[in-house]
């Protein structure tokens, strides 16, 4: 058995390369520390693709997240992560991460004593090597040159130039410390972006072909996105307005915004030529839980949901999610305020009133979004959420009536006075009053005793 070492326990990239292909029988070791080094990142580059720089480099690495190592195989284009076999599920390992493509062509990560934690399940197909192509596609392939198992296949959050995507596939992205991930789905009549939480799963772009035609795949070309039907025919694009071919499609783990990349000789580095999103109130999370971004970009929680009310001030903590128990509701409207967010399916033709009611019906819904074109009710449409988020400051007059889910009362105790402060308030002005008239009446008669005083003088002399 044969042994490619490129690097061991290295914390810094190492940009060598060993070989242009790993055979079958070939097993490659990279050391995992025997203690936990946050921000600790191994990394042992295989092999390239042979081309201009930026190419295409394969990595074994071994990286510190949340307090264990995880073991994965890798594809960089230059310095950019575009394919990570742990992208959905990590394969977590001690003291060793190892590499190998078996006798029987199946290839696998494994841990200490053989502990298999990811495989291609290639066994038995004839497979000879593992090899990365000029397109970044990493391949299984046998003598005859023929695909048995490849990377493009199974995409995660890139998509590379000369990818196709059929329908009913998407590309996932999962911001850290967060329990909300994004998706870029293919569907049969648009291509949109979703915000997933939990089961939960609500859209903030998308994109249509005209004519309601239907989508049967997408694929990555050199001038933009092409959307083609089931005859293979372009039926749309979105395009890249830049000279310079597109390297790859991404969708962002912290913003969840979409982009279109290429590569830039002058600044050496990869650079967008289109976005979905281009305004930060326009994603889907640019602001916490019940907090609003403004038109100035900044974020402003919901005034009402205060430290006063049992809430945090921070926005996110301590706010009332969950109605569900009996608790007495009702619905407070922000004026001015709207949502990114849309939830499917849609309900058409509801009024106002009926929208809101349809929240306060759904003990786990907590805000709902009425949306009116110049107050015709045949364009009426009624958002329902269990999260609050994505939502922003709006023109007025944009038909847009975003409602949150409050515990009764709370509107009341802030919009008015109570009876005694109002009372008091009462009382005051009564009295203030009464010792401006006595004051006055009193003023009055000094005045028109002191003239009488001096009549009388004047008539005597």
């Amino acid at each position: 058995m044969k042994l490619y070492l490129c690097s061991i326990l290295i914390l810094l990239v190492n940009y060598g390369s060993c070989d242009s292909a790993i055979h079958v029988g070939h097993r490659i070791s990279l050391a995992v520390p025997s203690e936990y080094s946050a921000g600790f990142i191994g990394r042992a580059f295989l092999m390239d693709a042979n081309q201009l720089e930026p190419n295409f480099k394969v990595a074994l690495s071994a990286e510190a997240i949340k307090g264990k190592y995880s073991c994965s195989l890798e594809v960089f284009l230059g310095d950019v992560k575009v394919w990570n076999s742990g992208h959905y599920s990590q394969f977590y390992s001690s003291d060793v991460c190892v590499l190998e493509l078996t006798e029987d062509g199946d290839l696998q990560l494994k841990g200490p004593k053989e502990r298999v934690g990811w495989r291609t399940g290639t066994s038995g197909q004839g497979v000879e090597r593992l090899q990365i192509l000029r397109t970044g596609n990493l391949v299984l392939v046998d003598v005859l040159n023929q695909i048995k198992w490849q990377s493009f296949n199974f995409p995660t959050d890139v998509m590379l130039w000369g990818q196709r995507l059929d329908v009913a596939t998407r590309l996932s992205s999962f911001p850290r410390n967060s329990t909300s991930y994004y998706t870029f789905e293919i569907l049969h009549n648009k291509i949109a972006l979703y915000l997933n939480s939990g089961k939960l799963k609500y859209s903030y772009w998308e994109f249509k072909p005209s004519k309601n035609r239907n989508i049967t795949f997408v694929e990555l070309g050199s001038k933009g996105l092409a959307l083609f039907n089931d005859k293979h025919k372009k039926i749309a694009q979105i395009a890249s307005w830049r000279i310079q071919p597109l390297r790859f499609l991404a969708l962002g783990n912290k913003t969840g915004n979409l982009g279109l990349y290429f590569y830039s000789p002058n600044t050496e580095k990869f650079e967008a030529s289109f976005q979905a999103l281009n305004s930060t109130c326009d994603l889907p999370l640019a602001c916490k839980p019940y907090g609003i971004c403004t038109f100035s970009n900044a974020c402003s929680c919901i005034r009402l949901l205060t430290k006063q009310n049992g809430m945090s001030s921070d926005c996110n903590e301590g706010t009332p999610t969950k109605f569900c128990g009996g608790a007495k509701v009702e619905m407070l409207e922000l004026n001015g305020v709207g949502s990114v967010l849309r939830d499917d399916p849609r309900r058409v033709n509801v009024s106002k009133t009926a929208c809101a009611n349809l929240c306060l019906d759904d003990c786990k819904c907590v805000a709902a979004l009425h949306s009116s074109e110049d107050g015709a009710e045949k364009s009426q449409e009624c958002f329902l959420y269990r999260l609050v988020a994505g939502t922003k400051q709006v023109e007025r007059g944009t038909g847009l009536s975003y409602m949150v889910k409050v515990p009764k009362g709370i509107h009341d105790s802030h919009s008015k006075p109570s009876v005694k402060k109002w009372v008091l308030i009462v009382v005051g002005v009564v009295d203030g009053l009464i010792i401006v008239l006595v004051l006055g009446g009193l003023a009055y008669y000094l005045i028109q005793k002191r003239r009488k005083n001096s009549s009388g003088t004047e008539n005597n002399t």
